[in-house]
């Protein structure tokens, strides 16, 4: 099981660990429009899913704000960011940061995202919320890209993540 670290202090995180080579879990999340969005909604296409804490967090609102402007470059790709916000609150964001190229997405429903992809904080003052990872889909639906970042108040590896992405779009 991946492992994290909120400021030092350990998180406990629950559901299955992925791997690069694995078949991406299907996902029913709810975007800021209040529709339901699946794996299966846009087919054949590379997905960037980065999982987040909270919009309203400095380090999230960076890097969130980061992958909607390399979504915006980047038009072969289609960039989900999943939390756990409301998907009111994720509008309000997107709206505050004119974030027009990503796709943000709320697992507030049922924490089944979270489980799927072993990003569930189990425990604790972040009970329930997601912690800090980014997958990156290729056109199969086979995970290219897998990085649970060890500490959530630390950005992840924008460069491996976007240069993962590529490469699965030239597959």
């Amino acid at each position: 099981m991946a492992t994290a670290t909120f400021k030092g202090d350990p998180v406990e995180l629950s559901g299955t660990e992925q791997s690069v080579g694995d078949t991406a879990p299907d996902f029913h999340l709810q975007s800021n429009a209040l529709e339901e969005i699946s794996l299966s909604t846009k087919p054949g296409r590379v997905r960037v899913i980065a999982t987040v804490p909270s919009l309203d967090t400095s380090v999230c609102s960076v890097e969130s704000k980061r992958f909607d402007d390399e979504a915006a470059k980047m038009t072969d790709a289609d960039f989900y960011i999943v939390s756990m916000d409301l998907p009111f609150a994720a509008k309000r964001w997107c709206g505050s940061e004119d974030a027009e190229h990503i796709h943000t997405l709320s697992d507030h429903r049922t924490g089944t995202f979270g489980q799927n992809y072993g990003v569930l904080i189990s425990g604790g003052p972040l009970d329930r919320i997601l912690t800090r990872a980014v997958f990156v889909v290729g056109k199969d639906n086979v995970l290219k890209h897998v990085e649970y970042c060890p500490e959530i108040a630390e950005h992840p590896n924008y460069d491996a993540a976007l240069e993962a992405a590529r490469a699965a779009n030239a597959e």
